[in-house]
């Protein structure tokens, strides 16, 4: 038995309630005691520098140790690490297993990433179908955020006619249900939307969303995107309105 196992519940909550350096000290003290959760959690205020100094080479060597543990949250973290670069090179290939284990054990952020390798072929052979099932199977979960990110990738293939017919409407509709659920691609795809049935007011609404939301490289696209737009009101007022949203 650790001095961790030994607090109450109400001493873990007040060893929380402190400033964010004295939660993750604490959070520390857990994980090195072995606790898998804590683990995971420091893992995630290294890799976001949340009460502690950003450290992405540390937060891959807990979010290991909290896999090797079978945390499924910790096995889709070291994914997203070697999807995307963080304390690690890039390996699409070391990505793709971590989430091909963590989707399998019914993880709906593992399954929407493995599916956006599915299908974009990165690191894994591409098979848009066996993508589309799985982001079907995450939008049906109704989990909050990964689940509005997956009707949006749903809403793409319906546009564009992968693994399935071409349906507009669908798409449209899938765009909508990931806007209002929070995802910032989504909004800016139901905006678009929106402009083309020239419903230019609403649409400018979820741009200013997709603002407030989007992510800075998500955002320099969508702007360039805007700035060419065939529909004149996004040229300029719809550019406004993103901007206006990242100034929130």
């Amino acid at each position: 038995m650790t001095a961790i196992d030994t607090l109450s519940p109400d001493a873990i909550a007040a060893r929380l309630s402190g400033s964010p350096a004295e939660r993750a000290a604490f959070v520390r003290e857990a994980a090195d005691a072995g606790v898998a959760e804590a683990q995971a959690v420091y893992g995630q205020m290294l890799l976001d520098g949340t009460g502690v100094a950003a450290d992405p080479v540390a937060a891959l060597g807990w979010f290991t140790r909290a896999a090797a543990q079978h945390h499924v949250m910790a096995l889709n973290m070291v994914g997203r690490c070697y999807d995307l670069g963080w304390g690690t090179r890039v390996d699409k290939t070391r990505a793709a297993e971590c989430y091909r284990v963590a989707a399998a054990r019914g993880l709906d952020w593992a399954m929407y990433n493995y599916a956006t390798l599915l299908a974009l072929g990165d690191g894994v052979a591409e098979d848009k179908p066996a993508a589309l099932a799985l982001l079907e199977t995450v939008a049906a979960m109704d989990t909050g955020l990964a689940s509005a990110k997956a009707i949006n990738f749903v809403g793409s293939f319906a546009e564009d006619g992968w693994a399935c017919e071409r349906d507009l409407a669908r798409a449209a509709d899938c765009y909508r249900q990931a806007a209002e659920g929070g995802d910032f691609r989504g909004c800016f795809n139901h905006a678009r939307m929106l402009g083309a049935a020239s419903d230019i007011e609403a649409a400018l609404h979820w741009l200013k969303q997709a603002g407030e939301r989007g992510n800075a490289a998500f955002l320099a696209k969508a702007e360039a995107w805007l700035a060419t737009s065939e529909i004149p009101a996004f040229r300029t007022r719809g550019v406004a309105a993103l901007r206006e949203g990242v100034a929130c």
